[in-house]
């Protein structure tokens, strides 16, 4: 058997990472070279301005300053590139299978227990629901239209009121629609509801979920998406 290169089993290092988040960027918003750009233009310029301010206004200082304001200018766009490749990652991962369980299984923390397999879906549409459990009770979440996932979303909160009795069960729509929340503020709105129970409660809860979760193994379900290798379906 042939030894494997060395080459393969090396990570990526900060600047291919770094070049990837840009290119990952630029395809959502062209614009972001020049932004970044001008943030850096921005720093020099402070920085010098700042020497020339600042007793003793000599060359050494100035220059000392502008590089100073350099490195600011670049921590600012290194800040700017991160947040705008979140959105990035949303609007390309908006409205495809799998979108819901992605952000729930990456974006919660440790405080929430949920995974990027849908608990309950619909082979035919590829509509499917979610759970999460954490210290605001349990939050089903249903990814896809409101009339084909009633009973889906019944069905799961029915289950979770009769395993955890007296713990809040919040159900929430992923879209655009009226009273549905968008992926971009799912993990947002989620964090935001009001701590019910404590970590043992917690645990206990997810003890008993998981010890009355059927598998749906046999099921066609859709896994969570990689955003960075993310494609739009195929037409029908």
């Amino acid at each position: 058997m042939a030894a494997r290169s060395p080459r393969a089993d090396k990570k990526p290092n900060f600047f291919s990472q770094l070049k990837s988040l840009f290119v990952f960027t630029k395809d959502v918003f062209p614009w972001l070279p020049w932004a970044l750009i001008g943030i850096l233009v921005a720093g020099i310029w402070v920085g010098i301005l700042v020497g020339f301010l600042l007793p003793p206004s000599q060359v050494w200082s100035i220059i000392l300053w502008g590089v100073t304001g350099l490195l600011f200018g670049v921590l600012v766009s290194l800040m700017t590139m991160t947040r705008l490749s979140t959105k990035a990652m949303y609007q390309k991962i908006d409205g495809r299978p799998g979108a819901t369980g992605h952000v729930l299984s990456t974006a919660l923390g440790r405080s929430w227990r949920a995974d990027e397999t849908p608990v309950g879906v619909n082979p035919k549409t590829q509509e499917a629901v979610y759970r999460a459990i954490g210290r605001g009770g349990i939050v089903v979440v249903g990814e896809g239209s409101r009339g084909r996932l009633t009973r889906l979303v019944n069905e799961e909160k029915a289950k979770a009121k009769r395993v955890a009795s007296g713990v809040p069960v919040t159900v929430i729509y992923v879209g655009h629609g009226e009273g549905d929340v968008p992926i971009a503020d799912l993990a947002k709105t989620i964090k935001k509801l009001p701590k019910s129970i404590n970590r043992a409660t917690q645990a206990a809860v997810i003890k008993r979920i998981d010890s009355v979760s059927q598998s749906l193994a046999s099921l066609p379900i859709p896994k969570g998406i990689d955003p960075m290798r993310a494609r739009a379906p195929r037409p029908r």
